[in-house]
C-alpha cells in the first residue's frame, strides 16, 4: 500500500529493541529524547490505571498464552504512546493517543483509511 512507517521513540539507540514475533521491526525510527513530538500529538503521561488496568492484563494474558515472554521495561513506562497517520501532503489523517499498553489500533482500520485517501 505504499505505507512508510517511522517508529518514534524517546530512548537512546542503543537501548531500543522492537521483538515482533521472534523478528526484530526494520522500520527507520527518530530518537526524541526531549518528547517534542509526543507533547505536540498530546501523548502525555498515562494514569495508573490506564497502565495497570483489566484492559493491560487481559493483553499480557493473551501473550502469555501465546508463549510470548512480558519484558520488564527499561524506560519510563507512564509515556503514552500512540499512532499518527500523515499523508503525503503533510496532512494528519488519523491520531490515537493509547490509553495504555493494551490500546493500540487495529491495522485494518488504518489499513482503510490509507486506501481511502487514495
Amino acid at each position: 500500500m505504499n505505507i512508510k512507517v517511522i517508529v518514534i521513540t524517546f530512548e537512546p539507540l542503543n537501548s531500543v529493541t522492537f521483538p515482533v514475533g521472534d523478528a526484530a521491526m526494520n522500520f527507520p525510527y527518530y530518537v526524541d529524547e526531549e518528547r517534542h513530538l509526543y507533547r505536540y500529538y498530546g501523548m502525555l503521561k498515562a494514569r495508573f490505571w490506564d497502565l495497570w488496568g483489566p484492559r493491560t492484563w487481559l493483553i499480557y494474558l493473551r501473550l502469555l498464552l501465546k508463549g510470548r515472554k512480558i519484558l520488564k521495561s527499561q524506560s519510563d513506562i507512564d509515556q503514552r504512546g500512540g499512532d499518527v497517520l500523515i499523508d503525503p501532503l503533510g496532512m494528519v489523517r488519523y491520531h490515537h493517543i493509547g490509553t495504555g499498553p493494551g490500546d493500540r489500533p487495529d491495522s485494518k482500520i488504518i489499513c482503510k483509511l490509507v486506501e481511502n485517501s487514495s
